[in-house]
């Protein structure tokens, strides 16, 4: 049995990183949870103290490279805006208006346009490094950082629930409370409970967790079939999964961009949750 020669990071097998191929006598390396495994750029390799691997270079080189885009499209605004300008306004425009203001109305929701503009930008970019060259891993397929922003959102709706209707108006909010439901009240109110303070931060985390790591699985599988199937008879299918490769690729720079705007959207939504009065 021929062995695949892996890189000297155990944790990560690449198409390109082994002599593997079908008919070989070796099996085909398939991603899996290994694949989302990173040795430590600097730090301890056990996790203890100070530690510092690939994605968390990816979320800081993000954050430089939106605040950078941003700076340099605002920097010296014009009344005619040049091309890089006219992108950033776009963007934000976009966001503005098509999401916050459509939610939150423009009286309330202006406070919380740059809050919400920079959500979409950030978690974008993070999504996109899945088909950048050379990074090609989206880091919001780690769990951590879709829960750290989830909790972002989830501290600011119980903030402003509380500052808007007190103690009380945020029982009933959470709860939903309406006492014409006579005797299933009190299951109804537990199951609103649940959902609103346990199941929502979860699933807002989630949802986006889970598409960018299914669409990276995808696209590690169809990328190693190709290489794994450039041998003999298989070439005919190597061909047919580069193709899919390609097909995944487009697809999913269509669902990184669209799991942005879905995260924002329940974003405003439960910011709008917590500012409506309670009836």
């Amino acid at each position: 049995m021929k062995e695949p020669a892996v890189s000297a990071d155990p944790t990560q097998v690449l198409a390109f990183e082994t002599d593997c191929h079908i008919f070989d006598g070796c099996g085909f390396p398939a991603p899996g949870l290994h694949s989302f495994l990173f040795e430590p750029l600097a730090g301890n390799a056990d996790g203890n103290g100070f530690y510092f691997n690939k994605p968390m270079l990816l979320a800081l080189l993000g954050s430089v490279i939106i605040v950078g885009f941003f700076w340099a499209a605002f920097a010296r605004p014009k009344v005619v805006p040049g091309k890089l300008q006219m992108i950033a306004e776009s963007g934000y425009d976009f966001i503005r208006r098509g999401v916050v203001y459509e939610t939150l109305g423009k009286r309330e929701g202006e406070k919380y346009v740059p809050l919400i503009v920079t959500l979409f930008f950030f978690i974008w970019m993070m999504n996109l490094w899945s088909i950048i060259p050379v990074a090609q891993f989206p880091v919001t397929s780690i769990i951590a950082y879709p829960a750290g922003l989830a909790a972002i959102v989830y501290i600011l709706w119980v903030s402003l629930t509380f500052k808007r209707h007190g103690f009380v108006g945020f029982f009933k909010n959470v709860t939903g409370y309406d006492k014409s439901l006579g005797a299933v009240l009190p299951l109804a109110m537990l199951i609103e409970f649940f959902s609103n303070l346990i199941v929502r931060p979860f699933t807002h985390a989630v949802r986006l967790f889970a598409n960018m790591f299914a669409g990276h699985t995808l696209l590690l599988l169809f990328t190693i079939a190709s290489w794994y199937l450039l041998n003999g008879i298989g070439i005919a299918y190597a061909g047919v999964s580069f193709v899919m490769t390609i097909i995944m690729t487009a697809f999913e720079l269509f669902i990184q961009a669209v799991q942005a705007y879905v995260f924002v959207l329940l974003t405003c939504t439960y910011i709008q949750g917590a500012l409506a009065e309670h009836h």
